[in-house]
């Protein structure tokens, strides 16, 4: 008998009823937050009460007759799984034959009927794409509706906790130079009113961090940013005595977080207005728009200037990050001797495995949190490229095949991230293959040497190369940007091929970092990937221009049981031979344990 998930059910059926009585014929329940964050606190998982599926991309869309849920590659497998029963399709995105949420919408929705959603979790792109699509149909909207607020009865408060200082000093600029870097952006713009609602933009321009999102050290909160004002709309529970001295000191005026709709209504502008579509909510835009319409003034869609300004470290950033690193790197290293000393001699699973290696992290000086929950995948488990073990469904590492380990931390001086996969016990041939090339790929893009003005795009081909000569591809971007004790993901910089409409795309520029992370997912068999970080660094500059590199920042052993030098060219070898050789002279002063010293020194042997 076909397994039914009587739970989900129920709730679908719960909001089916509130859609009905509300005039409501298709609702849109998308994973984001009133920011548009990557990661969303507990009282934003409306999608995953809806559906069950609780990995970070999907859109829900519920109508009386049936509910899809649209993912990317990284989450078919865990999606499948966890909607089992529930009745809710599963689309894949950029799947031969999937349609776009619009086009299915634009099929199935006939003219008069409503398309509801809440505006604040929706972003402004995607809420007007919406419009212009299914304005053919001439449908109706209904953007200021969160029916969960009376079924979902449960539901964890909005998240509130005390927002905190960072000195001048760790961060290498004052919030007045980085306030007068954007100010001289909004003056090149030609606009005089600023709205950004960008978390992690807010905490770096600021100076400020907080703890609203899991493994974000953000709180929620708006600016308001005048050519003489800076307007900070925050929770007024979460402001301590210390953060209220600093914004009076720093001229910065505080608001309460759920009153910038108000204040966009009645503030005077005299000339055009700034914000970003990608991070703005349409709830907001909408107010925005209407402002500008009644002032006679042009709203402007501009890239956030803080973003571009944020990705480019400064000196003391880039200081701290290299030192945060080589610590960091340390005490993965240590993880990985504690999981080959003790895989089918010790009880351990991927959840205790995860588990050994977050107490471990959270020992080092100036650590805060997580940078993002890890990733512990054991063999098959590991072809789901974000899979979550948890201590009730996890699998048993045992001696045999791998154990792929994503992690990071969020430090005073530093973010981090990094993924190894690590070898437990025999391996066939084929996973050989697979685990020398993925390295040979990551490898291959950190040695590359690029013209300025080059993009991702231009240098994805390196890491996916060899796995592409093999018929084998990762359904994910090879790399992405990260926030300086801030948001572990971040742009504008990242490391793809495929690029979707409206997807930003920026000049590698020194300063920048960004990992490198080839991979491959062999479903029901094994999982690899393999993650360095990369600082972006000024080459020689001649008669073709100024050429630019990469440096590592990651400095963790790639395991040797796994590398069949057979599928490796002679740069090949001697790239990994000479990362070995830098791994052990920059984290061995670390170590002081005399066994995990003599197995560093076998790790990272010279083929």
């Amino acid at each position: 008998m076909e397994y039914e998930n009587t739970l989900i059910k129920e709730r679908l059926s719960n909001l089916r009823a509130a859609m009905e009585k509300q005039g409501i014929d298709y609702y849109l329940i998308p994973s984001s937050d009133f920011h548009n964050s990557e990661y969303s606190a507990d009282f934003f998982k409306v999608r995953e009460y809806f559906c069950g599926f609780d990995g970070s991309n999907g859109t829900l869309l519920v109508s009386s007759r049936e509910a899809g849920m649209w993912t990317d590659g990284r989450y078919f497998i865990q999606a499948d799984n966890q909607m089992k029963g529930t009745g809710v399709t599963l689309f894949k995105m950029q799947e031969p034959g999937v349609p776009t949420i619009q086009e299915y919408l634009l099929e199935n929705m006939k003219e008069g009927e409503t398309l509801g959603f809440d505006g604040r979790v929706v972003s402004t792109s995607f809420g007007e794409e919406l419009e212009k699509e299914l304005s053919k149909n001439r449908v109706n909207f209904r953007i200021d509706k969160d029916l969960a607020e009376d079924i979902w009865t449960d539901r964890p408060s909005l998240p509130c906790h005390d927002i905190y200082v960072l000195s001048d000093e760790l961060c290498g600029q004052s919030f007045e130079e980085k306030l007068c870097a954007v100010r001289q952006k909004m003056k090149e713009y030609g606009t005089c009113l600023y709205i950004l609602s960008k978390l992690d933009d807010i905490m770096w321009l600021t100076n400020l961090r907080g703890d609203d999102v899991e493994c974000n050290p953000v709180a929620l909160a708006y600016a308001v940013i005048s050519e003489d004002s800076f307007i900070l709309f925050v929770q007024k529970e979460e402001v301590t005595e210390d953060v209220r001295n600093y914004c009076q000191k720093k001229g910065i005026t505080l608001r309460e977080y759920d009153e910038l709709v108000a204040f966009i209504e009645g503030f005077e502008i005299a000339g055009d207005i700034l914000c970003d579509k990608r991070n703005t909510n349409y709830l907001t835009y909408k107010a925005l728009s209407e402002k500008a319409d009644s002032a006679g003034v042009k709203l402007s869609n501009r890239k956030d200037p803080t973003e571009s300004l944020k990705a480019v470290k400064n000196e003391t950033e880039l200081r701290n990050i290299r030192e945060v690193y080589i610590r960091d790197s340390a005490r993965l290293t240590e993880f990985i001797y504690w999981v080959k000393s003790n895989v089918g001699k010790i009880p351990m699973t991927e959840y205790s495995a995860a588990m050994k290696l977050d107490s471990m992290r959270a020992e080092l000086p100036g650590f805060i949190e997580l940078s993002f929950p890890t990733i512990s995948a054991y063999n098959a488990n590991a072809a789901m490229a974000h899979y979550e073990a948890t201590k009730d469904n996890c699998a048993e590492v045992k001696n045999e095949g791998l154990l792929l380990v994503d992690s990071g931390g969020t430090y005073l001086g530093g973010t981090t991230d990094v993924t190894r996969t690590i070898v437990v016990g025999k391996l066939s041939d084929e996973i050989k293959r697979h685990y020398t090339l993925t390295v040979v790929g990551m490898l291959r893009l950190s040695k590359a040497n690029f013209l300025e003005g080059c993009t991702g795009r231009n240098l994805d081909i390196l890491a996916r190369g060899p796995l592409w000569n093999i018929g084998i591809d990762y359904k994910h971007g090879t790399g992405h940007g990260i926030g300086y004790i801030l948001n572990v993901h971040e742009g504008p910089q990242n490391i793809r091929w495929r690029f979707t409409p409206g997807q930003s795309e920026a000049a590698l520029v020194p300063g920048m970092i960004v990992s490198d992370e080839p991979g491959v997912y062999i479903e029901g068999s094994h999982g690899i990937r393999i993650e360095n970080i990369l600082e972006v660094q000024k080459g020689e500059e001649g008669e073709y221009g100024q050429f630019l590199h990469f440096a590592h920042l990651t400095w963790v052993p790639i395991d040797l049981e796994a590398i069949d030098p057979g599928y490796m060219d002679q740069s090949d070898i001697k790239a990994l031979n000479d990362y070995h050789r830098d791994v052990y002279e920059k984290i061995s002063p670390y170590i002081t344990d005399k066994d995990v010293l003599e197995w560093l020194k076998k790790a990272t042997t010279q083929l």
